[in-house]
């Protein structure tokens, strides 16, 4: 999907400006590897002039002046991204129903891809948005990351999902020590024959959104996407050179 008229997409300048500021934080003595998603959040805001919303929304920043809002997600290469919390009010009534029915499954899976999209159009309608884009950044192995943005819908079409793209079915609940795996409500991608969402509606509501990597951009691929490297060891700053570095900035740090 191709950004129309708002530029939910960063410069050059600006992707380049960005893991700059990435690569920084990762200098600090305590920053771990795996970057923060706040620490994105406010990486992007400085360098696209937007603000950080700091609360429960789909969009996590939002430029007001330009209409346009990101959806930020930071994780390691081989971290589950949790897409949200599903919290159905009719949950316990479906997931009865869907057991054993092909048709019923298929509702309580509709019903899940609805109340993503309903999330969005929320964020649409309460921060007067044109367009909603995704903000990415993947920690590799060996230190290397990658950060790409996406369309993900538009005032005009509001969903990031559709429903009809994907088939449901429950995984089979499995036996481990102690105590058993509740079993997921799996969603199938219908195209690819991949699974996309793992819904764990009988515990905590998490869906893990397992086909995120499909979104990701190929190597070489640098159309609205940067990849680099971060600091090693090395070169992290020790406590003393950070100590010393806010004791000789011109604007100190207010005393606590």
């Amino acid at each position: 999907m191709k950004s129309r008229s708002q530029p939910i997409f960063s410069s050059k300048a600006q992707l380049n400006e960005l893991a700059k500021l990435v690569q920084n934080y990762v200098r600090l003595p305590f920053s771990p590897i795996a970057v923060p998603g706040g620490v994105l959040e406010g990486a992007l805001s400085h360098v696209r002039g937007a603000k950080v919303l700091g609360k429960y929304d789909f969009v996590d920043v939002v430029d007001e002046r330009r209409k346009i809002g990101w959806q930020v997600k930071s994780t390691l290469e081989k971290t589950p991204i949790t897409w949200k919390r599903v919290k159905l009010k009719n949950r316990e009534s479906l997931i009865d129903k869907s057991i054993g029915s092909e048709a019923a499954i298929q509702v309580l899976g509709d019903t899940i891809i609805a109340f993503c999209n309903e999330h969005a159009r929320r964020s649409f309608e309460k921060h007067e948005l044109e367009e909603i884009g995704y903000a990415r950044l993947i920690i590799h192995k060996d230190r290397l990351a990658t950060y790409f943005e996406r369309v993900l819908c538009t005032k005009d079409d509001p969903r990031v999902f559709h429903a009809e793209d994907f088939k449901w079915t429950w995984s089979k609940q499995k036996e481990t020590k102690g105590k058993d795996q509740l079993s997921a409500l799996h969603g199938i991608h219908i195209k690819t024959k991949t699974r996309w969402f793992a819904w764990h509606g009988r515990g905590e509501n998490q869906l893990h959104f397992t086909g995120e990597g499909s979104w990701w951009p190929a190597k070489g691929q640098n159309t609205n996407a940067i990849r680099f490297t971060l600091p090693t060891e090395a070169q992290r700053l020790s406590v003393e050179q950070f100590a010393d570095l806010l004791a000789n900035t011109e604007n100190p740090l207010p005393e606590v």
